[in-house]
């Protein structure tokens, strides 16, 4: 796609450009889950959009690119892209400091110089996935088999971008360098500045005969399966990264990586809190004042528990070593079960009248929480 097509990342993803991480992942999640070529099978532009979105999170979330790309626009992330002080977007290189202070003094006097690395091994670009699994999943670890696009070198020209036969020659303008230099006299000297040499778009070679397959770009996107290991006690939100399985590196530079971002869904009965597990159980109120043996459902299924006798509605238990995993240990976290004692409904008469027996008998020290409230009470209106 070329960068006069492209639509602004912050418009491609909804978000304002002060948008927090936070944003920009929630927007990137949402758009992601409705573009994804799998819930859109078949359908060309929900792909181009799935791209098109993937690429936008891949630039914005990365404060290093994010930086760029706000300060120079699309110029700024691509992978030949090189400021002078940015490295070709790696970051700092002893080589690129020489061409800064050569162009520098050389412009003085001094001599210096130095070549510019357009033509130097580049990391292909990390790519994104999104994966929904279930609590059940989460907790216990899981293999998926996803589908992603990634570039690839052309199998047909292996990546030369030549047609069968023939080969890349040396750019005649910039003699493989895949840059230029310009200079310019001002009141302070004379000033050197290194630019992309606009024949050959800064690559340091020209394709004569392009491959049919690739139109002599070297790379081509198809889709690829992976299997995705996912750990047990994975969070909502949180991403696997696979090394290696991103994108194809230019000038035999390693790939990019794949990450892929989990969505948890919800569980009918449990809810999370870390490591923890946390459920409401419902009792009767026979079982609250007598007490009983209960089934509580947990995450290995369903255990025995004691409830004492008098227990309250409100109260909250601990099974110990129920929780979920704890990423990258054997440890988990506990289950912290809450019950709820159910009031009885659609009483006949007679057991109407049971309670009504057991009302008139129940003495205070049954109910000391009620005896103390109306004592408090009393004290009140009296004071």
């Amino acid at each position: 796609m070329a960068n006069e097509k492209k639509r602004d990342y912050y418009e491609v993803l909804g978000v304002e450009k002060t948008a927090s991480d936070a944003e920009l992942k929630k927007a990137y999640r949402k758009l992601a889950m409705k573009y994804h070529p799998d819930q859109n099978p078949g359908d060309k532009a929900a792909e181009e959009r799935f791209k098109e979105v993937n690429e936008a999170y891949e630039v914005l979330s990365d404060p290093e690119k994010k930086a760029r790309y706000d300060q120079y626009g699309f110029a700024g992330v691509d992978p030949n892209f090189n400021p002078g002080f940015t490295g070709g977007g790696e970051g700092f290189g002893f080589g690129d400091l020489g061409d800064i202070f050569g162009d520098f003094f050389s412009g003085f006097g001094f001599g210096g110089g130095g070549s510019a690395r357009r033509n130097a091994p580049q990391k292909g670009q990390n790519i994104m996935a999104q994966l929904e699994i279930t609590f059940e999943e989460a907790a216990f670890g899981t293999e998926k088999e996803i589908t992603v696009p990634v570039v690839e070198d052309c199998a047909k020209c292996h990546g030369t971008g030549c047609a069968d036969g023939a080969a890349p020659e040396t750019c005649s303008t910039c003699h493989g360098t895949g840059t230029v230099r310009t200079t310019r006299q001002t009141a302070f000297g004379t000033f050197t500045q290194q630019t992309a040499c606009p024949k050959c778009g800064g690559a340091g070679t020209i394709i004569q005969k392009p491959c049919t397959t690739c139109k002599g770009k070297g790379k081509v996107r198809r889709n690829k399966k992976l299997s995705v290991q996912i750990p047990a006690g994975i969070d909502d939100g949180q991403s696997v990264r696979i090394r290696g399985e991103g994108n194809v590196g230019s000038h035999g530079g390693p790939r990019g990586d794949l990450l892929v971002t989990v969505a948890v869904q919800k569980h009918k009965l449990f809810r999370r809190d870390g490591a923890n597990v946390l459920c409401e159980m419902p009792i009767s109120f026979t079982q609250a004042a007598l007490g009983a043996d209960i089934e509580v459902p947990t995450l290995d299924g369903k255990v025995r528990y004691h409830v004492p006798e008098g227990t309250q509605t409100g109260t909250t238990f601990r099974l110990k070593g129920r929780g979920m995993y704890y990423v990258g240990y054997k440890t988990r976290g506990d289950q912290y079960v809450t019950v709820v004692v159910e009031t009885p409904t659609n009483l006949t008469k007679e057991q109407k009248e049971l309670l009504r027996k057991l009302e008139s008998t129940a003495g205070d020290d049954a109910q000391p929480k009620r005896r103390g409230f109306f004592e408090k009470l009393k004290d009140g209106f009296e004071s």
